[in-house]
């Protein structure tokens, strides 16, 4: 391992990284229609290569749970409906499920096929090893900028080669293969190829339908590039896109032959795929008269369930990506993974990356007051994106504001201390260099599976996304917090 360094990169090596940033679409869009580039690390993250490989043979193994959970509906049902009624927005989500599969004597079999675009996010922690922060089952983004930064590190290696290797931490460190675009890419042109398949056994007028993929956005999506990269990566494949907003299919969408999925000026749609509708922001929509908050768009988002279409996320999804049957997994036994398909090797290697979750109730706030060590617990709502999570001496006082019905809508979680890298690296954002002496990474690996099974080169592996942060900041988000984007290289362990 080398010394530290102070040399900073030169403006003109900054300026050059910045532009191949923004010429290669890794970058948000500003309210003036400008774009500024992603905040990067100049150098990638280690990781030990074998515990690489046992990330990605692990995590399609979770996907693969996460598939069964979700189609699981007298379980979704059952084993959230506490966590329903102390949280509005996952009890209106409940509420659309309910609507779409009925109840336990009147189960529905639902049209949509479910296509589950899975990020699953880790830290490796200094003791206990690579551990599961939290699965992604709806808005599950950036799989494109974590291939772009695999790409950019390899422009900086082989373009400005004295620079990279001065903040490398190990010379003989090796890249990680990254095409999470092109594998997700894949995954979605497989479903929705077959879903057109699919119509044109029934009416051989559908061969002349190209097949077509629709994106649900937020309205003025900041976060645009990373989604049109996607976009081009399938328009590459022969798959149409589109993108509307919730509030525009609210009055576009209408029902065609056979539980055909139809979109006003567009013909048939294949795939839905959401960037949108994981809080209530994205289904409101104030110029609509409505009872209750957000119903018409969310009622929306049911009736694409209705039809024959791939969709990702499902709203059974959705629930089965919470926190809290994050922590219900977490606490069963391995051989309760069985009626989900998973052999007990499987299951206990999906069990080897789980954190210690814990629910709350009146005792375990009295524990967590009285004999807890604090630091080492993070208090978790339901909420998806950066801002959810309380640290330290807080999770105290905001236990003790809790009212008893909002209990289940909240968890402890054991708090994960990453390894710090061995060399200082620079961070860059927004053009300006900074020296960052404490960087710790979260990786997040992309799985893609279609009515249950995988539909990538690997197993359903599509790559990762690294996004590194100094260790005393809490939210490490690229879009939301204080994080970075960046790569990964091996390293013999």
């Amino acid at each position: 391992m080398k010394n530290q360094h102070n040399q900073y990169l030169s403006p003109h090596t900054i300026n050059d990284i910045i532009e191949w940033e923004i010429m290669h679409g890794v970058a948000f869009r500003q309210g003036d229609n400008t774009a500024r580039h992603v905040p990067f690390s100049v150098a990638p993250m280690s990781l030990i290569g074998s515990v690489y490989q046992h990330l990605q043979s692990v995590t399609p193994l979770i996907a693969k749970l996460i598939s069964n959970v979700s189609e699981d509906h007298d379980f979704l049902q059952q084993s959230l409906r506490d966590m329903s009624k102390a949280d509005p927005f996952f009890g209106r989500l409940m509420e659309l499920h309910q609507q779409a599969h009925g109840d336990s004597t009147k189960r529905k079999q639902p049209a949509r096929q479910p296509l589950l675009l899975m990020r699953t996010d880790f830290m490796d922690d200094r003791e206990h090893g690579a551990k599961v922060i939290e699965f992604n089952g709806i808005a599950a983004g950036m799989g494109p900028f974590g291939q772009r930064a695999t790409e950019l590190h390899r422009f900086m290696r082989e373009q400005w080669n004295q620079e990279y290797t001065q903040w490398l931490e190990d010379s003989a460190a090796r890249p990680a293969e990254n095409r999470g675009m092109e594998q997700l890419a894949l995954g979605i042109a497989t479903a929705t190829k077959q879903v057109r398949e699919h119509f044109a056994t029934l009416d051989s007028a559908s061969n002349e339908h190209q097949p077509t993929f629709l994106m649900i956005v937020q309205k003025d999506e900041d976060n645009v590039y990373d989604q049109h990269l996607l976009e081009v990566a399938l328009q590459a494949r022969g798959v149409r896109t589109v993108r509307r907003t919730f509030e525009q299919l609210n009055s576009q969408l209408s029902s065609g032959k056979h539980q055909r999925l139809m979109l006003e000026g567009v013909g048939a749609i294949d795939t839905v795929y959401l960037r949108a509708g994981y809080q209530y922001s994205d289904y409101f929509a104030p110029q609509l008269d409505q009872d209750i908050c957000c119903q018409t768009l969310s009622q929306t988002r049911l009736f694409i369930e209705k039809h024959y279409v791939a969709m990702n996320a499902t709203i059974s999804q959705q629930l089965a990506t919470s926190k809290s049957m994050q922590m219900l997994l977490t606490t069963m036994s391995s051989k309760d993974y069985a009626r989900w398909g998973l052999s007990m090797e499987e299951a206990q290697l999906v069990k080897s990356v789980l954190a210690d979750m814990k629910p709350i109730s009146a005792q375990t706030i009295e524990w967590f007051n009285s004999t807890a060590n604090k630091s080492r617990w993070v208090l978790k709502n339901q909420g998806e994106g950066g801002g959810h999570c309380v640290f330290g001496e807080q999770i105290s006082q905001v236990l003790a504001q809790l009212k008893p019905e909002e209990y289940d809508a909240w968890a402890l979680m054991q708090r994960l201390y990453p390894h710090e890298r061995d060399v200082p690296t620079i961070a860059v954002r927004d053009g300006k260099q900074t020296l960052v002496k404490d960087l710790v990474s979260e990786i997040g690996l992309f799985t893609a599976h279609y009515q249950g099974q995988p539909v990538t080169d690997n197993n359903g592996y599509a790559g990762y996304l690294i996004r590194s942060k100094p260790a005393s900041e809490n939210e490490g988000g690229i879009h939301s917090g204080q994080g970075i984007l960046d790569s990964l290289v091996l390293i013999d362990g």
